[in-house]
């Protein structure tokens, strides 16, 4: 019994928290606080703590569904789904991917640890043959045999009008010879003109528009080396987009062709205990509009960048957090994303630089304004030219507190903090700084 109720604890803590914080905000009147409630046909506000829920195993060769691809893992997500909520449990395996599993909402899906592999079948390009036009649910492939019913695929090609990218994730559902069916139509023009493209690029796990989920204990290789490069605004390991209460905890992502964790306009997601390595893009990566993300005791190696904050994250915390060996930086902050904390992270061997604040020059206002980095522990940074702090463009009001920002190389010309000219207001308190040429390089006028 005990073993079920710290399950359950669990399972509500990672899901529920966010939402039952601003219930509380929502409900702070006079109204009677509710004790021992009922199941009430749509109140998903209020619920008895069951002892059990209801939990669908999914295995290579034992559980209540057998397989090892993205339909066996669906079937099973689409199971728990027509009864609201529930665990979906993988046992230990390698489940070979050929489309995404789209995660609904309410769900708790849980893996073995490292025991439990989700991972991506190589990826196949091939060019359009024939024009498709927007309100057209099919394609016409120069050679269709690379692809299968079931298949999750990018179209990408030029908007012709105006040369824009265009990027559609759709899944074929039927076919004939060269011609596929797709789940739902185009929306843009793929006209040859625009030279389109069909190729097998998706995520792992991905969502839309769902809420109140836990990913937990499960590794996700992207199999980088036989798949193409997929942005990470419409990919990685786990994409998820316009979601809210996610949770993903214990999950290693590793070796996508793309980023490891990237979520768009989501909010109140956690990201916490995770190991996102070796991908070729971005660790974790906070995408535009994200609101009050929390980035907790990850483990973020050799990406090309550790933590990306995209466009308008606002009032999210980083915290303790190994970042550690990332090609260009450890993390990048910049087009309004404001209010946003940054302590106790451990940042070394960037290849660039270590805490970076983009300038953005497009706009009246676009710069990381009102960030708080306090007790982090920057080490080594960048090559001989390398920066741990780079401060850029019109940022301002930047409190950077007892930090540790140290370089054990030889000093080069290698700078402590930089200060860029048309910065604004900078607050620098307690910060330890050694080994570098200069600690601190203020390039403000006056």
């Amino acid at each position: 019994m005990k073993t079920h109720q710290a399950n359950r604890r669990h399972f509500l803590a990672g899901i529920g928290t966010a939402a039952g914080g601003m219930a509380a905000c929502a409900l702070a009147d006079d109204r009677p606080i509710v004790v021992n409630p009922r199941a009430t046909d749509g109140d998903d506000l209020h619920e008895p703590d069951w002892e059990k829920r209801l939990t669908i195993t999914v295995g290579e060769k034992s559980g209540d569904l057998i397989g090892n691809s993205e339909k066996t893992l669906q079937a099973a997500v689409d199971y728990v789904k027509r009864f609201g909520r529930g665990t979906v449990k993988i046992l230990p395996g390698i489940y070979r991917l050929r489309n995404a599993v789209f995660l609904p909402s309410g769900i708790r899906i849980v893996g073995s640890g490292e025991e439990t592999v989700i991972t991506k079948e190589a990826s196949h390009r091939v060019e359009l043959s024939d024009d498709s036009d927007w309100y057209d649910q099919e394609i016409t492939l120069k050679n269709a045999n690379a692809f299968q019913i079931g298949d999750g695929i990018a179209l990408q090609a030029k908007n012709p009008s105006s040369g824009s990218n265009i990027v559609i994730k759709r899944t074929i559902v039927a076919k004939s010879g060269n011609r596929l069916k797709l789940n739902e139509g185009l929306r843009e023009n793929l006209w040859l003109s625009g030279k389109p493209t069909c190729a097998s690029l998706f995520p792992l796990f991905t969502s839309e528009r769902t809420s109140d989920v836990l990913i937990e204990n499960l590794l996700f290789d992207g199999n980088k080396e036989n798949n193409e490069n997929f942005n990470g605004n419409y990919g990685g390991c786990i994409f998820l987009q316009d979601c809210n209460r996610y949770s993903i905890r214990g999950v290693t992502t590793r070796n996508y062709n793309g980023d490891g964790i990237s979520f768009q306009i989501c909010h109140d997601v956690v990201v916490d205990n995770c190991h996102s390595h070796d991908n070729v893009d971005l660790g974790v990566h906070p995408g535009s509009g994200s609101q009050r993300p929390l980035i907790r005791n990850n483990r973020l190696e050799r990406n090309n960048q550790g933590i990306f904050w995209c466009w308008g994250v606002k009032y999210g915390l980083a915290e303790g957090n190994r970042i550690s060996g990332n090609r260009a930086y450890g993390i990048s902050i910049g087009h309004c994303d404001t209010d946003n904390v940054m302590r106790n992270n451990v940042i070394t061997d960037s290849g660039k630089v270590g805490i970076l604040f983009r300038n953005d020059t497009r706009g009246n206002d676009f710069w990381a304004n009102r960030n708080l980095l306090e007790n982090n522990r920057i080490l080594n940074s960048g090559d001989e030219n390398g920066i741990a702090i780079d401060i850029t463009g019109q940022t301002k009001d930047v409190r950077i507190n007892n930090n540790e920002i140290v370089e054990t190389r030889d000093p080069m010309k290698r700078v402590g903090i930089r200060i860029g000219q048309d910065s604004g207001k900078i607050h620098l308190a307690g910060n330890q700084i050694k080994g570098f040429t200069q600690a601190i390089l203020d390039q403000r006028r006056g």
